[in-house]
């Protein structure tokens, strides 16, 4: 087994008693002494402070980088202001999902990528590979740190004021402490927040800086999960992977409307004439749900899902108890007939087979901030 690789933040994970364990390739903190379940309610509550530096980071150089870009996204990035960043996935060509990123626009002539940590690799040979020789790929050696909660933008106005005044999914450069930061006004908890990119030797003293601060504590891996799965926010290599289209994910609001037939920039990605079939017919077979559970007994990822006359009709990808919900959240794929909200299911658990209602996701209110 190779060594794990270690974010700038690790010393830091340590004193402060994090429960360290391999996530990605990666030593990572999947809780603290405070407990996920005090975590997650914690952020939901007041503001929670994650590493989340094993993500890769990522300049895209050349000229016209959004119509580079496009040939391997299905979203659209060519129209993408500058400031803005945009939710965006590496297709493959059978209409599979190779990845989700996120893609910002600093407008100096470059994009700025954020790619998962289990897919860096593979992510930045495609790049690398699917690109032109006239487009270089840079990766960065930087921190990265997620502020989120309700008292996220009480926190950070004490430290970076103008970072403040962004709304949901706008980005730009900032000071914090005569340190050039990043910030974007995003996350994956469905709080308000921030995400933070900070030069690598600097990490661990912002982050210090910022759980200084009353209202913020240390959150691990175990809560970024559970609050990501109420927000109905998919996982990769879980809820979407090479076997998943784009639209039976229920992310067909990730295709540009320009990157659709009878837009301006139509197709042009890898996969497209599977998945805007799927755009236009509406004739997949299955579908990304949300579940809520009766009782209290968490249905975990694998269980398999039957409709209310016996047949198996699918699959959670993801699933736990939701703290904030109070019941157990998942979500899975199922048959389309099946995907109705309010259908009743049934996921088979230990030899049991327990009820569960198909759900509208999110399934917490999102408190994104919009201005």
């Amino acid at each position: 087994m190779s060594e794990l690789k270690r974010t700038p933040l690790h010393a830091l994970h340590l004193d402060l008693g994090g429960k360290m364990v391999p996530f990605a390739g990666y030593d990572m903190p999947v809780q603290y002494p405070l407990g996920v379940k005090k975590e997650h309610e914690h952020t939901r509550s007041a503001c929670g402070l994650f590493d989340v530096s094993h993500m890769g980071q990522i300049l895209l150089h050349g000229p016209r980088p959004a119509e580079a870009l496009e040939t391997l996204v299905c979203a659209d990035i060519v129209g993408l202001p500058e400031g803005m960043q945009r939710y965006a996935l590496f297709t493959a060509q059978e209409g599979g999902i190779l990845d989700d990123l996120m893609v910002a626009n600093p407008g100096d002539g470059s994009l700025y990528l954020v790619v998962n940590a289990a897919c860096k690799d593979q992510d930045i040979a495609l790049l690398e590979t699917g690109l032109d020789a006239d487009h270089r790929i840079e990766v960065l050696d930087r921190g990265l740190l997620a502020l989120q909660g309700p008292k996220a933008a009480e926190v950070m106005r004490r430290h970076c004021p103008a970072a403040c005044e962004l709304v949901f999914m706008q980005h730009g450069s900032f000071e914090i402490g005569g340190v050039s930061v990043w910030i974007s006004r995003s996350g994956y908890t469905g709080e308000d927040g921030f995400e933070i990119s900070v030069p690598a030797a600097q990490a661990e003293a912002l982050a210090r800086l910022l759980l200084a601060e009353e209202e913020v504590e240390a959150i691990g891996l175990g809560a970024r999960d559970s609050l990501r799965l109420e927000a109905g926010l998919c996982l990769y290599g879980h809820d979407i992977d090479t076997e998943t289209t784009p639209v039976e994910a229920g992310l067909i609001w990730a295709i540009g409307k320009p990157r659709r037939h009878g837009g301006e920039r139509a197709a042009g990605f890898p996969g497209a004439d599977v998945i805007l079939h799927q755009v236009d017919a509406k004739d997949h077979r299955r579908k990304r749900v949300g579940l809520l559970g009766e009782g209290r007994a968490p249905v975990r990822e694998g269980a398999e899902l039957y409709s209310e006359d016996g047949k198996r009709i699918g699959t959670v990808t993801s699933g736990g108890f939701g703290p904030s919900v109070g019941k157990p959240v998942a979500m899975g794929y199922v048959d389309i007939e099946h995907a109705a909200v309010d259908t009743v299911v049934h996921a088979e658990v230990r030899g049991k087979r327990l009820p569960m209602l198909v759900s509208k996701m999110p399934f917490v209110a999102p408190g994104y901030y919009r201005g």
